[in-house]
C-alpha cells in the first residue's frame, strides 16, 4: 500500500460544499501515480521507454462519508491484481484528522501499445510492480 496525501481545494467541491463525486477518481489517479512512482515504474518512463499505455477500462467508487473543502485526505493505493495485459488497483480515501473512511473503490487498466492494441506488460515493469506489495 502506498499512501498519498491530498488537500481538498475549493474547486474540488460542489454547490453543497462537499467533494464532487467524480473528483474521487482524480484522487485515485493521484494515488496510482504515486504508487507507480514508488515502485520505480513512473507513467512517463513506461510510456516513453516501453510504449505502454494504461487506459482505464473499469472504475468503481463507493462513497461512505463526504470530504469537504480544506480536508486533508489520504489515498491508500494497492495493486490488487497484475495479469499479463491488465492491472487492478484498489483505493481507500481516508480523512487524516479522524481516520474516517470517505470512499473506496478500484480501477482496472488495460496494457496497450501506441496503436491501442493489447500488449503484455514488460517483465521488468511487472517485477517492479510485484515488488511494491501485491497482496498474498
Amino acid at each position: 500500500m502506498v499512501p498519498t496525501n491530498i488537500r481538498v481545494i475549493y474547486g474540488d467541491t460542489d454547490q453543497m460544499g462537499v467533494v464532487y463525486y467524480a473528483n474521487y477518481l482524480r484522487f485515485f489517479e493521484a494515488g496510482r501515480n504515486e504508487f507507480l512512482r514508488a515502485a520505480g515504474a513512473r507513467y512517463r518512463h513506461v510510456e516513453a521507454e516501453h510504449g505502454i499505455l494504461f487506459p482505464v477500462v473499469e472504475a468503481n467508487v463507493v462513497y461512505r462519508h463526504p470530504a469537504r473543502y480544506d480536508d486533508l485526505v489520504r489515498v491508500e493505493t494497492t495493486l490488487a491484481e497484475l495479469k499479463r495485459a491488465s492491472l487492478r488497483f484498489t483505493y481507500r480515501v481516508v480523512r487524516t484528522d479522524d481516520e474516517r473512511l470517505l470512499a473506496e473503490g478500484h480501477t482496472v487498466h488495460a496494457c496497450i501499445d501506441r496503436a491501442h492494441k493489447p500488449v503484455r506488460l514488460p517483465e521488468p515493469i511487472a517485477e517492479l510492480l510485484r515488488a511494491q506489495t501485491l497482496p498474498g
